[in-house]
């Protein structure tokens, strides 16, 4: 049964440092009957893509953000109420003119201008310029900007990401302007602000997309870590022949038994786990001028969405607390939400170590970007069949044919140096040669 009262719909926090999200779908359209906690719109923000379910049972009566319009937190997206086929009702009017002048500035305020809007003054309460988002902060700080230099196209002139991105783009500058000398106030002029960057024009044979808030994120997380980490890496031949063989003597039993199947990924990260207890500042992160170590291994794990449109990380929490069975469970369950657009942000934070498997499609060597703050990442590639010297147990040589894979660490040089992540490898690289099904 519909809904008498309208229920509004806003745009959910999606984490504690996301401060805006995408409408990427609309699931249901006006005058849709839709259930309490079925879906109805997708968002997109730079952490994950998920969908938004419907906080009551009725109609669909208002949509007020369209499919591509990007906005803040808390904002009316849509109402749900009211019987099929009725109008949506019109707003109450203002009870006097004060309040109906209030209103109008309010409507003049929130609509999109149709220029490139003029530097605000600055605000003293805490609204406007002065108070900005965690994620807005992070982004000033790392880049030595003040946001009270940025043009602020929110609410009261208020800065948010996307401003303090472009501002950076377009090469925006970190250091205030030299004091002018004192002059008589009339004679002041307002600062005029960065001009904006020429719109991307597509030539023949070409198209263009807008980025979606996801990859706009991952673009932005990749450089930064690029200039946050002295990337290295090192890399290792692995013998996985006697992986290959407990895999098929497993597969059966765990997928009639369980309903999963124990893959190659699921061997590496067990033993992954077990070799990062050894090697703490793999598993740690440089926090200011202080190491962090963990009693915990907090695995993600590096997700291909559909057709390519994005990458996510979930992790696998207490990751140390799972047998090769339970591993193999989490990672299906999180690459299935992952790609079914049901994760949360709290399936995507605190990791502290990432592994990426893109030997699935046949590669064979690669250098991951780590995942800030992480110190480390694994990259996993293609097993294959190849000709390989083996010993005997009287120590002679003879060549035989043997499932081989690489494996690469990528890291953080500030903290781990070349010898230690090489000694991580060589001890990973030896418990899965040495693979003991009863221990795991």
């Amino acid at each position: 049964m519909a809904s008498t009262t309208a229920v509004d719909v806003v745009m959910p926090q999606m984490g504690v440092s996301v401060s805006e999200g995408t409408i990427t779908k609309w699931l249901k359209q006006v005058g849709e009957e839709i259930q309490a906690d079925e879906s109805l719109l997708e968002i997109s923000t730079d952490k994950v893509d998920t969908e938004v379910p419907a906080p009551a049972t009725g109609i669909v009566s208002e949509i007020l953000v369209q499919e591509g319009e990007t906005v803040e937190v808390g904002t009316l997206l849509a109402r749900i109420g009211g019987e099929p086929g009725a109008a949506a009702p019109a707003p109450p009017a203002p009870a006097t003119q004060e309040a109906a002048d209030e209103s109008e500035a309010v409507a003049q305020e929130t609509a999109e201008p149709a220029a490139a809007p003029a530097a605000p003054a600055p605000v003293a309460s805490g609204n406007g310029k002065s108070f900005v988002s965690p994620v807005v902060a992070r982004i000033a700080g790392e880049h030595g900007i003040d946001p009270s230099q940025v043009p602020g196209s929110g609410t009261g002139g208020r800065v948010t990401k996307k401003d303090i991105l472009a501002f950076i783009e377009q090469g925006g500058q970190t250091q205030a302007a030299p004091a002018a000398p004192a002059a008589p106030a009339a004679a002041e002029q307002p600062k005029a602000a960065p001009a904006p960057a020429a719109p991307a024009v597509a030539e023949q044979g070409e198209s263009l997309e807008p980025m979606s808030a996801m990859r706009r994120g991952i673009a932005e997380h990749m450089r930064r870590s690029l200039d946050t980490s002295a990337h290295v890496t090192s890399a290792i031949e692995v013998d996985m022949t006697k992986v290959v063989q407990i895999r098929a003597k497993l597969k059966k039993e765990y997928e009639s038994a369980y309903g999963v199947n124990p893959t190659y990924l699921a061997f590496i990260a067990r033993a992954t786990v077990e070799t990062l207890r050894d090697y703490p500042w793999v598993n740690g992160e440089l926090r200011g001028d202080q190491i962090v170590t963990k009693n915990f291994v907090n695995l993600g794990f590096a997700v291909e969405l559909t057709d390519g449109k994005g990458l996510i990380v979930p992790v696998v929490k207490n990751a140390e607390g799972l047998n090769l069975l339970g591993m193999a469970r989490a990672i299906a369950d999180i690459a299935n939400r992952a790609r079914n657009k049901q994760l949360t942000p709290d399936d995507v934070a605190g990791g502290s170590f990432t592994i990426t498997n893109p030997g699935g499609y046949g590669t064979f060597h690669g250098t991951p970007v780590i995942s800030q703050p992480q110190a480390g990442i694994l990259g996993t590639y293609a097993i294959v069949k190849r000709p390989w010297v083996v010993s005997d147990e009287n120590g002679n040589d003879a060549i035989a044919i043997r499932s081989m894979m690489n494996l690469t660490l990528t890291y953080d040089h500030r903290l781990v140096d070349g010898a230690y992540a090489g000694r991580f490898l060589r001890d990973l690289k030896h418990r899965l040669e040495s693979w003991v099904e009863s221990d795991y």
